[in-house]
C-alpha cells in the first residue's frame, strides 16, 4: 500500500516535521514561505491530509476546489474558526485540531500579560535600558497596579480558562466567569462563581480574561457597551482571538480612561497591528505567542501526527471537529 501524501502548509519544529516525513509521504514547507491557496491546492493533487495553520483562511470556495484524494484536514491549532467545518463535512472531509496540548501555555502566557501589565514591566525595562532610571521613590512615577486579591472574570471556563483560574489560586484571586451554561464540575475545581450575564462579570471583575472561541456569537462580544460596563481600574486580557474585541472600541476606552489597561497576544488583522493600539502606552502587546515554547509546538506536531495516524486506521480521530 502506498504512503499516504501529507501536506504541511508551514514549517512546524524539527521533530514534528522530522516525525512527520518518518511516518508519511510529506510535502513540507521547509522554506516557510507562506503560500497561496493556489499553492496549497497544488500540492494537494494526490494527497489524503492537508495540514493547514491558522493563517490558512480555507474558505467554503476553496474547500470546494480540493482534489477529493483529500479526507482530513489535520489543523495544527486549537482555533478552527480559519476553516468552514461545514463545507468539509458537506464534500465528506474530516477536520481536526489540537485543542488540550495548547492549555498550560496559554494559561501562563495569559498570567504573564497580566502581570507585565499591572506591574510595568516593559516600562522598567526601558527605564534601565535608556539610562533613565533615577533610583528607588517611595511615589515612584512607574508604579503599577496590584494583581493579588483581585476579583477575576473568565469569560469561557474551558480548558484554557480553567487553567487560568487554577493559577489564580496561587495570588488569592476571587475567580467569576461567565459562559452559555453552568459549569459545575469546573466551578468545584476552580472554586468559581457563575455569572448568568455577561454584564455582571463585567461590573464585578477587576481583571477580564478572554478564553472564548471565535463564532458569529463571540465576534466583538467586548465592544464599546461592554467596555462600558467594566471598572474605570479594570484591565482587559485577552489570549483567545482578536476579533472577540472591538479593537476602536478598546482603544477608545483606553484613551478615555473608561478602563485601565489591555494585555493582548491576539489582533483582528495580524500580522498589522494598527497606532490605534502601538500608540497607548497602558496596552501591553505580545505577538500571538500563548502557545509558542518548543515543548508545545513540538506536542501539537506530534498531535496531528497522531489525529492522522487514527484517522487513517479507524476514520474516527481523537480532536475531530463537529459542525
Amino acid at each position: 500500500m502506498a504512503t499516504p501524501v501529507v501536506v504541511a502548509t508551514r514549517r512546524w519544529t524539527k521533530h514534528a516535521c522530522d516525525e512527520l516525513a518518518r511516518q508519511f509521504d510529506a510535502r513540507l514547507n521547509q522554506e516557510d514561505q507562506s503560500l497561496s491557496l493556489d499553492e496549497v491546492r497544488l500540492r494537494c493533487e494526490g494527497a489524503t491530509v492537508l495540514c493547514p495553520w491558522g493563517g490558512d483562511r480555507l474558505d467554503a470556495k476553496f474547500i470546494a476546489s480540493l482534489p477529493n484524494s483529500i479526507k482530513l484536514i489535520a489543523c495544527i491549532s486549537a482555533g478552527t474558526e480559519h476553516v468552514d467545518i461545514a463545507a468539509a463535512a458537506a464534500r465528506g472531509i474530516v477536520v481536526t485540531n489540537t485543542p488540550d496540548v495548547v492549555t498550560e501555555e496559554t494559561a501562563d502566557m495569559t498570567f504573564a500579560l497580566l502581570l507585565g501589565l499591572c506591574r510595568r514591566l516593559v516600562q522598567g525595562d526601558t527605564l534601565i535600558r535608556t539610562g533613565s532610571w533615577e533610583g528607588l521613590s517611595i511615589d515612584d512615577p512607574n508604579s503599577g497596579s496590584r494583581v493579588w486579591g483581585k476579583t477575576l472574570g473568565i469569560i469561557g471556563l474551558g480548558g484554557i480558562g480553567a487553567a487560568v483560574a487554577r493559577r489564580a489560586r496561587a495570588f488569592r484571586m476571587p475567580v467569576v466567569y461567565h459562559s452559555r451554561s453552568p459549569k459545575p464540575e469546573a466551578e468545584m475545581e476552580c472554586d468559581a462563581g457563575y455569572c448568568a450575564t455577561l454584564d455582571e462579570l463585567l461590573e464585578i471583575s477587576d481583571v477580564v480574561s478572554l478564553h472564548c472561541p471565535l463564532t458569529e456569537q463571540t465576534r466583538n462580544l467586548i465592544d464599546a457597551t461592554a467596555l462600558s460596563k467594566m471598572k474605570p481600574s479594570a484591565v482587559l486580557i485577552n489570549t483567545a482571538r482578536g476579533a472577540v474585541v472591538d479593537e476602536v472600541a478598546l482603544s477608545d476606552a483606553l484613551i478615555q480612561g473608561k478602563i485601565a489597561g489591555a494585555g493582548l497576544d491576539v489582533f483582528v488583522s495580524e500580522p498589522v497591528v494598527g497606532e490605534h493600539l502601538t500608540s497607548l502606552d497602558n496596552v501591553l502587546l505580545s505577538p500571538h505567542v500563548g502557545t509558542a515554547t518548543t515543548e508545545t509546538r513540538d506536542e501539537m506536531g506530534l498531535r496531528v501526527i497522531e489525529n492522522i495516524k487514527t484517522f487513517l486506521s479507524t476514520g474516527q480521530p481523537h480532536d475531530r471537529v463537529e459542525r
